[in-house]
């Protein structure tokens, strides 16, 4: 047996060990006495934080870096326009209110007093004119009153009777009130008002951004001073509690875990092991992304596997590669 034919069944001999005990090189699975290996990625959760209304920002008390708790007043607008706007529109209400107010309480005793001395002034001119009009009509029969006269009387009387009917009906008026359909108007106006101040402090409220949920402040896209326009970035935020991983698993090995198993995690350069169970398997395949993939499997098929760690911590990065080893799986089944 020559040299070249020594050193070749060697190095085969090598790579079958080494596909042997790494299953693939680690890309299919774990080994049929019960420990599973998956390799995967942290989960980027970041939320790009912007104003829903429009200012100048006034205030950013946080640095890049920042890990802030939920809540936490990240950047603050200029509140003068909004405030403005707020107090307008709670003026607005008063008016609307006493507007409402005038129509439901009716009209005052000195509007009906008055309608009342209209109405008998104009009862007084139409007795005069009455008086001035029937004595001309006995008149103009005989001649001693001409017949122009005469017309004019009438004409006269008659405009007296309409003044008189005319103060009636204001005098019911005045003593009728505001209509229903009036009193409906006016509190609508009112509703209308309330809800532009509503809007108002609403508004005034957004001014002041606030952390979603507690995290680390990723980039700090605008700076105090700036005129920013309502959804326009801000600030971006990354939300690392509850750490997750996304690892993938082959079908072959997918009956060997099962929701709530516990896995350990690790990742390169961290002597740490953490802690952690499986959260969801996804119910479809998928092809083996190119960030776990080599080139002999990016054909084959594989399985999301979300992981919830327990136990995070600063050194664990967003984006890190990771291993996760499940020590509980089950067996392999044997064809």
């Amino acid at each position: 047996m020559n040299r070249r034919r020594i050193f070749g069944i060697a190095a085969l001999a090598a790579l079958l060990i080494a596909g042997i005990a790494t299953r693939g090189f680690g890309l299919l699975g774990g080994v049929n006495e019960g420990t599973l290996t998956l390799y995967g990625n942290v989960d980027i959760r970041q939320v790009d934080l912007g104003f829903r209304v429009s200012g100048r920002i006034a205030a950013m008390p946080f640095e890049e870096g920042a890990r802030v708790p939920q809540g936490t007043v990240l950047a603050r607008l200029d509140p003068a326009p909004l405030q403005d706007q707020l107090s307008a529109a709670q003026a607005q209400i008063a008016v609307a209110g006493a507007e409402l107010d005038k129509r439901r309480n009716g009209n005052r005793p000195q509007d009906i007093a008055q309608a009342q001395a209209k109405l008998a002034d104009a009862q007084a001119s139409l007795a005069s004119t009455k008086e001035e009009y029937e004595r001309r009509a006995d008149l103009v029969k005989s001649g001693a009153v001409s017949q122009a006269l005469f017309d004019a009387s009438t004409a006269k009387f008659r405009s007296a009777q309409a003044q008189v009917s005319a103060a009636q009906q204001a005098l019911s008026l005045q003593r009728a009130g505001a209509r229903a359909e009036d009193i409906a108007a006016a509190a609508a106006q009112r509703r209308q008002a309330e809800a532009q101040a509503a809007k108002a402090a609403t508004d005034l409220n957004d001014a002041a951004l606030r952390a979603p949920n507690a995290g680390t402040i990723l980039t700090r896209a605008r700076e105090p001073g700036a005129i920013v326009q309502p959804g326009e970035t801000v600030l971006t935020l990354t939300i690392d509690r509850p750490m997750r991983v996304r690892a993938y698993i082959p079908e072959p090995d997918l009956s060997r875990i099962a929701p709530g198993m516990a896995v350990t995690v690790t990742t390169d350069g961290n002597p740490k092991a953490y802690h952690g169970t499986i959260g969801n398997i996804a119910s479809t395949a998928e092809f083996t992304p190119k960030t776990v993939q080599t080139e002999a499997l990016r054909t084959d098929l594989v399985y999301r596997v979300r992981i919830i760690v327990t136990d995070p911590d600063d050194a664990l990065r967003q984006g890190a590669p990771v291993t996760v080893t499940i020590p509980g799986a089950r067996p392999q089944a044997k064809n």
